[in-house]
């Protein structure tokens, strides 16, 4: 049987852009003011008098092929054998290759974790491994008050995620980068790369 692949699925039909799932993993995973793992772009689509607020809730894609991974010098970054892009902050060097790589602009220097060399590091979403491992769901997925954030197995077909980007028309965060994200969104309306955040 195939290994697990973690993947989010995040219904865009459903989100309120009540940023939640940002407090939440502020929370949990103990990020500073002024950086995000994860956090919600804001946006109008439409011209007056038909305007419509758009959300676009952002973390990082935890992509099939994560070019962060590729352009570690210290192989700080990694990908598990479930998919998740991890960072082992022990090796990390602080020196922010993975976070000019990333096209997601999901990666940031920690303003305050070192290393044991005191070197800065960097951060970033985990999926909330920690949580993963002892059988409950990421803390954003947990927060949402809508139920917009779907997060499993991917290669699970009877899998909530999975049945969702089957059964769905989903789209990635621009899927052109060949990254292969594991992030989907449902979103009928709208190309969600195309559009403009403030």
């Amino acid at each position: 049987m195939a290994s697990k692949r973690y993947a989010m699925v995040i219904d865009l039909r459903r989100c309120i852009g009540c940023e939640a799932c940002g407090v939440a993993c502020k929370v949990e995973n103990g990020v500073p003011v002024g950086v995000y793992r994860s956090w919600v772009n804001e946006t109008e689509t439409g011209k007056f008098p038909k305007v419509k607020n758009r959300f676009l809730p952002r973390l990082c894609n935890h992509c099939a092929d994560p070019k962060c991974v590729s352009v570690c010098p210290t192989g700080a970054t990694f990908q598990r054998e479930d998919g998740i892009v991890a960072i082992n902050q022990e090796k990390c060097v602080g020196c922010g290759l993975c976070v000019k790589a990333c096209p997601y602009n999901a990666r940031f220097l920690h303003p305050e974790k070192t290393n044991a060399s005191k070197l800065k590091v960097v951060d970033k979403c985990t999926f909330c491994a920690h949580r993963v491992e002892e059988g409950m769901k990421p803390a954003c997925v947990n927060t949402c008050p809508a139920g917009a954030r779907i997060f499993g197995d991917l290669n699970d077909p009877n899998s909530e995620v999975a049945k969702l980007v089957a059964g769905n028309k989903v789209q990635q965060f621009h899927p052109e980068t060949g990254l292969k994200p594991q992030v989907f969104y449902i979103e009928s309306e709208v190309n969600v790369s195309e559009l403009r955040y403030k």
